[in-house]
């Protein structure tokens, strides 16, 4: 499954929208909306203001029949996008900066996805350290499962994501993608997103925007080692690059909660 990403902390809704319809004409199964930047250092953004700005692009796009997930760790935030027809509710915080989206989300019986992050987007890249870094990723996820579920979140509905380039160095993001499959045992689907990050910079010295062949090359492995969802930024590239991979591995594309 493919996740497409819509911010529209800098646009303007119209030009999102109209950017969230042609990722789903490349084929992108889940269109991501997010108001408020969770890049290194970013700014934090008002309740108000990130509904005013995601509320009218999930209504719409959830109007064209799309399936819309709002990225966001604001109860009030990720509320106004259910109302408005998200289906998917995508946590950075794991439901630790806003604990009552869990009840939320639990009474809404709505898919949730908890991710693995270091301090937060402000701190996040201050000198991260793990004593093992899928050892303690993969205790903080079944910590976070554990946590919902007690919430009233159905455990079938949840997705994890280890947090690529969240509160990590580049070894630690290669060492998370190269063993995998220990975060697949905790029995949910999981959630990838590597498209474009800094460790690609980092290892190839490419800017930001000619990352696709990074991009590629680290999603395909993260397919390959259990990944069932996969949030990118170039669509259409991106589901070649796994049909190709799919047929070669012999498996059929999964949905993020369904198994």
């Amino acid at each position: 499954m493919t996740e497409a990403l819509v911010w529209v902390d800098d646009v303007e809704p119209e030009a999102a929208i109209a950017h969230g319809s042609e990722l789903a004409d490349e084929g992108a199964d889940v269109l991501d909306v997010g108001g408020e930047s969770t890049r290194p250092g970013a700014d934090e953004v008002s309740v108000e203001v990130e509904v005013a700005r995601t509320e009218p692009v999930v209504a719409d796009l959830a109007a064209l029949g799309h399936t819309v997930s709002i990225d966001t760790s604001k109860r009030a935030v990720a509320e106004a996008a259910l109302d408005a027809g998200a289906a998917i509710v995508n946590d950075v915080t794991a439901m630790r900066a806003d604990p009552e989206i869990a009840a939320l989300c639990a009474d809404r019986g709505v898919e949730v996805v908890l991710m693995h992050m270091q301090g937060n987007p402000r701190t996040m890249q201050d000198e991260p350290t793990y004593e093992d870094v899928v050892d303690d990723v993969r205790r903080f996820l079944e910590e976070r499962l554990a946590a919902a579920v007690e919430a009233g979140v159905r455990e079938q509905l949840v997705c994890l994501d280890p947090g690529i380039g969240f509160g990590k160095t580049l070894e630690h993001n290669l060492e998370l993608l190269r063993r995998l499959g220990e975060l697949r045992d905790l029995g949910r689907p999981i959630l990838v997103g590597t498209s474009r990050k800094s460790f690609i910079g980092k290892l190839t010295g490419a800017p930001v925007d000619e990352r696709l062949g990074g991009s590629i090359a680290s999603n395909v492995i993260a397919y390959a080692n259990g990944a069932s969802m996969l949030r990118v930024h170039d669509v259409a590239p991106m589901r070649q690059a796994l049909t190709v991979g799919e047929s070669i591995l012999d498996r059929d594309r999964t949905g993020a909660f369904s198994d």
